[in-house]
């Protein structure tokens, strides 16, 4: 069983918006921390926001405050990230993490939370 599930990627033109859903299941425990991330072609992967499940406390990466929404389900097994004015430097595989110890490989670090916990992707492109 795939832990976290994304959906909701696309195309768009500039200035669209998307909403990417992200359904976490196959942990024993609640999440303490949501995340989305972001890789384009030849970069490396970044944060874009997360959220924590306790307090909905939020940060969002510079490049999208203002645009971007992060938010959860009150079952806390789902977590969206409603995306508007979208721009081309948003096109990417966007990927739904959620906290890890900080030894778990192929994690990184975002808002001082390591995420080692990563679903499959799914694309968004964004036309000019």
């Amino acid at each position: 069983q795939v832990p976290l599930v994304e959906s909701g990627g696309g195309s768009v033109q500039a200035g669209g918006s998307l909403n990417l859903s992200c359904i976490v299941s196959g942990f024993a425990d609640t999440r303490a921390c949501l995340g989305w991330f972001r890789q384009a072609p030849g970069q490396e992967r970044e944060g874009v926001a997360s959220i924590y499940t306790r307090d909905n406390s939020t940060d969002y990466a510079d490049s999208v405050k203002g645009r971007f929404t992060i938010s959860q389900d009150t079952n806390k097994k789902s977590v969206h990230l409603q995306m508007t004015n979208l721009k081309p430097e948003d096109t990417a595989m966007f990927y739904c993490a959620t906290e890890s110890p900080p030894f778990t490989r192929g994690g990184q670090y975002y808002a001082g939370v390591h995420f080692g916990y990563w679903g499959q992707g799914t694309q968004v492109t964004v036309s000019s």
